[in-house]
């Protein structure tokens, strides 16, 4: 498993930035696609903010017949009922995370003040991540998403980030990943503890103004000013 940084696309709302969201795509998109929900927010509710948009991977996606788009991991199955994600492409994606996560300590920026976010794929490596990390960050926003290598989770759960925020979202007619799916994963991680903010919005596999904002009224409850 490679810690190598992947590249990214940054925007910050300000100088000298207190906080970070490193923020995840979904399959076969890449950094750019969230950049204009930044252009949404209103930045004076945000303390100065670094969002970090990190390219996934290059890989063979088996559902898609093979064909290599940016992944974080590679889907084997359509059928929800089964194993889905390779486990292998999981891990390797979260050691990628946390070496952002390390940047971003680097840069004076502590795990506290990071959330990690992402949209469906990406969403489901942002809990996946958030939820083993070693230290306590500011929050997790999941998207469209769902808890993957979820039967892993009680052994590996890292006791720093059992009480972290959780922003969960779905759309009622999402046609990719299920909004009942989703739900177990809510139902699971509800029974796990995890304090959780769930919405549904009439929507499809993607996100709505309303969305947006209740993001934003989120991340200004956990980052703060």
């Amino acid at each position: 498993m490679s810690a190598e940084l992947l590249p990214c696309v940054e925007i910050e709302t300000g100088p000298q930035p207190t906080h970070a969201v490193i923020w995840l795509h979904g399959l076969g998109a890449d950094g750019h696609d969230f950049e204009p929900v930044v252009d949404a927010f209103d930045e004076a509710a945000l303390p100065p903010t670094r969002f970090v948009f990190p390219h996934a991977p290059m890989r063979p996606v088996t559902i898609n017949g093979g064909y290599v788009m940016r992944a974080w991991y590679d889907i084997v199955a359509q059928d929800f009922s089964k194993r889905r994600e390779d486990a292998a492409g999981v891990h390797e994606s979260a050691v990628q995370i946390e070496a952002l996560i390390a940047r971003e300590n680097a840069r004076g920026i502590p795990d506290e003040r990071i959330v990690l976010a992402g949209f469906s794929q990406g969403g489901a490596i942002a809990l996946h991540t958030a939820l083993r990390h070693p230290k306590r960050l500011a929050g997790v926003l999941a998207l469209s998403t769902y808890l993957p290598l979820a039967e892993t989770l009680k052994d590996e759960a890292s006791e720093a980030n059992r009480d972290v925020p959780i922003f969960m979202a779905h759309g009622r007619d999402d046609g990719v990943i299920p909004h009942d799916f989703a739900l177990q994963s809510f139902a699971q991680l509800t029974a796990a503890g995890y304090p959780i903010t769930w919405q549904t919005y009439f929507v499809e596999h993607g996100i709505v103004m309303e969305e947006i904002r209740d993001v934003e009224q989120w991340l200004t409850s956990v980052l703060g000013r």
